[in-house]
């Protein structure tokens, strides 16, 4: 586990998924009223099949914990299937009772360093265009990405995808 201070808060940052680690992600995921049921589920998904196939999922996590051992947020990632060196960049969530205190940034940081050291040159993340979502992208062009794509309508009528990407440099 790697120990770093993040303004007031000891974090502990760990990549293994554990059991109780389903439970905890939709807890997280559902707080923030971003997502729907539906997507809410894939989250914990993505969690399972990890635990069930391990690396061979394709999914990787980067958690992060308070000193109590409260998962505080999490990413989860993974090679795109059919490329070389491109990544997915699936889930960034911080606990809202966090957000403010440079915890994405770190999470994403991190995350970029593990994509790198498995041979990823860009990680691809995508969003809604709805209004709700600005705080999203905001965070994405603070964090170096650039948008490179919108899909009209892709999620439903008036509901784009945009896609963005940034160098794991």
């Amino acid at each position: 586990m790697i120990k770093t201070l993040c303004n007031t808060f000891d974090l502990s940052f760990r990549e293994t998924p554990s059991h109780d680690d389903p439970d905890k992600v939709r807890t997280i995921v559902a707080a923030t009223g971003f997502f729907s049921d539906e997507e809410i589920e894939i989250s914990v998904e993505l969690v399972l099949e990890r635990l069930s196939r391990g690396v061979a999922s394709g999914y990787h996590f980067l958690f992060a914990e308070d000193d109590s051992g409260k998962l505080v947020g999490y990413t989860c990632y993974g090679p795109v299937t059919g490329t070389e060196s491109s990544f997915d960049l699936y889930w960034i969530v911080v606990d809202n009772n966090f957000h403010g205190h440079g915890i994405g940034k770190l999470l994403d940081g991190k995350t970029v360093e593990l994509v790198k050291e498995m041979g990823g040159t860009r990680i691809y993340a995508e969003t809604s265009s709805r209004d709700q979502y600005e705080p999203t992208r905001m965070f994405y062009r603070k964090a170096g990405y650039h948008e490179t794509a919108f899909l009209e309508d892709f999620y439903s009528p008036g509901d784009g995808k945009i896609i963005f990407v940034k160098k794991a440099v």
